[in-house]
């Protein structure tokens, strides 16, 4: 018998680390608890296969093409038989890197399925490749195709709490003729077993391939997908050369392939989609409440417009309206199978979630709906201020065996208490300095929803204000109010317009309670934003002119005015609700995820418009699905949290309906708040009326420099409009974007029909799944952790002057505040939440940043590398903006430097770092 042994001895147990012992125990070998000696290794005899197998781990035993031991092992009885055909063959020699399946898509090893493919290896259900030619093979009329080789010794030894990548090593011998391999096919002959009460499957993914050529060249293979058994892909998996081309620079073998991948990822429409298909399709948001929590079915009619989500293809319910929902809490939303987070991703996502529902229950114990009494009393949920320490750095997840533990056990940014929050950076430096009124008017330029404010053009702007210039005139340093507007010097930030529709449902559900806010505020000659003046109003009797209330700030040395600072808590949880569902989820979560499936439905892998997006693209169709379960369904946590409640998303769809795609170009979105004017002698061809508005400021910078790169990378494939009009695959895609995906939108889109407008078009995508939306999540936690500061929920109108209620107010009007906002449990619930939000993950990729083998195209790269040293400059530009006293709106009363929009940062709460993709 061979001696070759598979132990793993600890002190004096005998057990199983991993399924490969059982393999050697079934194929003839034997256990030992001593430490082996390998058996001798000959020569590889001439013409055989050198099926190495490389291992990250120096423990794991090496397998080799051994003849004594092969003999005896079933599972190898075709090493042999790889020898050429004749001597006429060349040999192509195969590299392929994957990693096994995994247990619940978390980062730790998966026995079962180990046994699984294990018992498939013995009976000869085995994983084999294939290549295919960029040549025609003229019999087909398609590309040529090898014969299929076969991976041995798959059942490779592993550490189940370990990440670990296998390496195999193939020979295929093709005729001299064969030419350069474009593609591969992969077959993986394991079958998945499916019980009553257990599913085991046999998935792997592939992460990387390439083929070594006679002559040295190495051709890699563009991968990283699960490949599930071919019961469910019947075809095989395809995986192209990792090459960058459009549709007419296809080489010719690779053709019908390239239309037949395109064909199956659009699947045809029918039937409820399972966990192992890749289809991408289309459907409107009718799972976002039931037969019992009725909510508008958004998306398909002019009622109620809506970007499309991902069709799940599940039942109806009873009522014929609403989809049936998923079953069970740890069942997801179908999504394609690689648009789920990786291993790592999953678990830290878990970890970070069950460490913001563990300061939660912590904060929870011995409190109920109670109401807090003091702002004090609300910064005791966070950990001490100098009881901190710095976050441990990540080196390397292969080290760490659950990324969900680490997530859990250290918790954000730089506090490790396990126990309270985090504190705030806004609070961190000067408890109450989030008070002022020039903080207040800072946030709305360099907070977490910058992207609001707009120039007052006339006043009054409605007719029937209540507003009036004599009220608003003292607090203009000398000027009228016409003086003001003709120096640009007055701004706005109106809900009115946007929310007076819904106030009487939204207050006749008696939980929360609002106004319709309007906020007007001047440009100091410091240059700083200063509030002068609300109105806060209510729906009029049967549609008649608004009810309102203006409110006006302090006098220089006078006290405190509290019905002022009641006023901007309401104006303030106008704004949290309308940057929670409208410039977070829907101006960039939800109008993204038709951008990426008439992506994957109509663009090649090859496509340089998809090797330009599909990083923009990364994890955003997970995260979708898991809002639609428990974020913006009927009752979920924006329901709960959120003044709107069961109307937020139905205002979303409203506002939806005048959304615009050639708006959502940061240029062009500046431009009509009138927030700045075209100026061809100013950086990037536009003067800001407020200069000193950093995240305008910044964004620009990165808008230009994420416009350059699409530009260079666009003139590398198209030398001129013709060649984009005629990209059959482009305008296809370009159609269906705008006819399926926003379907209900005719307006505000603009032709790809010149290269110009197709760098505008990517352009725009790129900036809103990058900078957009990483200006307005990851401050979440910094402005919105502490609740006083922007507010997510009013529970009570503001008291009339001269009633018992305001004098009531006036006794302790710290205690009335916070009792006219959410509750204690409320405010934790929202916290958990965007502490979760606010996280970056260990394995983020930012602007500027690509994976290893993105593409193997020399001037793709090049270009590339222009745009990361770019990114790298404008990180040392906004640093140094930070650091200029003169820039009072980019550091503010609080301390806080502006960092929303500098693109890089490290893993957890870090108030910065733009990541290339909406990946939370």
């Amino acid at each position: 018998m061979a001696s070759a042994v598979m132990s793993s001895v600890r002190k004096d147990d005998f057990f199983f680390k991993n399924p490969r012992e059982l393999f050697m125990l079934f194929s003839g070998g034997e256990v030992s608890l001593q430490k082996p000696k390998p058996d001798p290794v000959p020569e590889v005899a001439k013409e055989t296969v050198p099926l190495t197998v490389t291992s990250s781990s120096a423990e794991d035993t090496v397998l080799t093409n051994h003849p004594s031991l092969l003999g005896k092992v079933p599972i190898l009885g075709n090493l042999f038989d790889t020898r050429p055909a004749n001597s006429h063959d060349v040999r192509l020699q195969i590299s392929v890197v994957l990693m096994r399946s995994t247990f619940a898509g978390l980062d730790v090893g998966n026995l079962l399925g180990d046994l699984r493919e294990l018992g498939q290896e013995l009976i000869k259900n085995q994983v084999t490749l294939q290549l295919v030619s960029n040549d025609v093979d003229p019999a087909t009329g398609s590309g040529r195709v090898s014969k299929s080789v076969t991976f041995e010794q798959w059942t490779q030894p592993r550490n189940l709490l370990i990440p670990k990548l296998f390496c195999f090593n193939l020979d295929c011998f093709v005729s001299r003729n064969f030419g350069t391999p474009g593609a591969i096919i992969l077959h993986n002959g394991h079958k998945n077993l499916v019980l009553p009460q257990l599913n085991i499957t046999t998935e792997f993914k592939i992460t990387k391939a390439q083929v070594t050529m006679p002559d040295r060249r190495v051709v890699t293979f563009l991968c990283d997908s699960w490949v599930y058994a071919s019961e469910k892909d019947k075809g095989g998996r395809i995986f192209f050369a990792n090459k960058v081309y459009t549709p007419a620079q296809t080489p010719p073998g690779l053709r019908k392939l390239r239309k037949d991948e395109l064909k199956e990822l659009q699947g045809d429409g029918t039937g409820e989609r399972k966990e192992w298909e890749r289809i991408y399709d289309y459907d409107v948001y009718n799972d976002l409440g039931t037969p019992e929590e009725r909510r508008p079915i958004l998306g398909g009619s002019a009622e109620y417009p809506y970007p499309r989500r991902c069709r799940t293809g599940r039942m109806m319910n009873p009522d014929g309206v609403t989809e049936t929902l998923p079953k069970g809490s740890l069942t997801n939303n179908y999504i394609p199978r690689d648009e789920q987070f990786d291993d790592v991703k999953k678990s830290g996502f878990l970890g970070t979630s069950l460490k913001g529902k563990k300061h939660q229950l912590i904060a929870n114990l011995g409190s109920h709906d109670e109401d807090f009494r003091s702002f004090d009393e609300v910064r005791q949920l966070y950990v001490p201020l100098g009881q901190e320490s710095s976050v441990q750095e990540l080196i390397s997840n292969q080290q760490q065996p659950f990324e969900l533990i680490r997530q859990f056990a250290f918790a954000s940014g730089d506090n490790k208490n396990v126990f309270k929050y985090p504190t705030p950076r806004i609070i961190a430096a000067d408890k109450d300095a989030w008070t002022e009124d020039v903080e207040f008017g800072r946030q709305v330029l360099a907070g977490m929803n910058p992207i609001v404010i707009e120039a007052l053009k006339t006043f009054p702007p409605y007719k029937d204000m209540a507003a009036t210039a004599e009220m608003v005139q003292p607090h203009l340093e000398g000027l009228t109010v016409q003086e003001a507007l003709r120096q640009n010097r007055l701004f706005v930030l109106d809900y009115r317009e946007r929310l007076l529709g819904y106030i009487q449902r939204i207050n006749d559900l008696k939980s929360t309670q609002a106004y319709a806010a309007w906020t007007l505020f001047f440009l100091t000659e410091e240059g700083t934003l200063k509030p002068v003046c609300i109105e806060l109003s209510l729906p009029g009797a049967e549609g008649g002119s608004p009810k309102s209330r203006v409110f006006l700030p302090a006098k220089a040395g006078a006290a405190k005015n509290w019905g002022w600072e009641l006023a901007k808590a309401h104006v303030l949880s106008n704004d949290a609700s309308f940057h929670q569902v409208i410039s977070h989820w829907l101006r960039t979560h939800a109008v993204i995820e038709p951008f990426i499936i008439a992506t994957n439905r109509q663009l090649s892998i090859m496509h340089p418009v998809h090797k330009a997006l599909v990083a923009h693209f990364k994890n955003t169709m997970d995260i979708n699905q898991s809002a639609r379960k428990s974020l913006i369904c009927a009752q979920g946590i924006v329901e709960q949290t959120f003044t709107p409640q069961k109307y937020a998303l139905e205002i979303s769809s409203k506002v939806y309906a005048g959304w615009r795609f050639v708006d959502e170009a940061l240029p062009n979105d500046l431009i009509k708040r009138g927030m700045a004017v075209p100026d061809a002698s100013a950086p990037h061809g536009l003067r800001l009326v407020i200069d000193d508005y950093p995240y305008a400021k910044d964004g620009l910078e990165l808008w230009a420099a994420i416009r350059g790169w699409v530009k260079e990378h666009i003139d590398l494939f198209y030398p001129d409009d013709r060649a984009v009009q005629a990209d059959e695959e482009l305008q296809n895609w370009w159609t269906e974007l705008r006819t399926k995906g926003h379907a209900d939108i005719n307006e505000g889109w603009i032709e790809a029909d010149s290269k110009d407008n197709l760098v505008q078009i990517v352009t725009t995508v790129a900036w809103v799944a990058s900078c957009h939306h990483a200006a307005v999540n990851f401050g979440q936690y910094l402005y919105a952790g502490f609740m006083p500061n922007h507010p997510a929920m009013t529970r009570k109108l503001i008291p009339e002057e001269g009633t018992p209620e305001w004098e009531a107010m006036q006794q302790n009007p710290e205690k009335y505040l916070l009792s006219m906002l959410a509750n204690a449990v409320m405010t934790k619930l929202n916290m958990t939440t965007i502490e979760i939000l606010s996280t970056h993950s260990s394995n983020e990729e930012y602007l500027g940043e690509r994976g290893d083998n993105w593409t193997d195209d020399e001037r793709v790269k090049g270009v590339f590398k222009r745009f990361s040293k770019r990114v790298d400059e404008i990180c040392n530009l906004i640093q140094g903006r930070n650091a200029d006293p003169k820039n009072k709106n980019r550091n503010g009363p609080v301390k806080v430097p502006y960092e929303l929009l500098y693109p890089k940062s490290g893993p957890g709460l870090t108030n910065k770092g733009v990541p290339n993709s909406i990946s939370i």
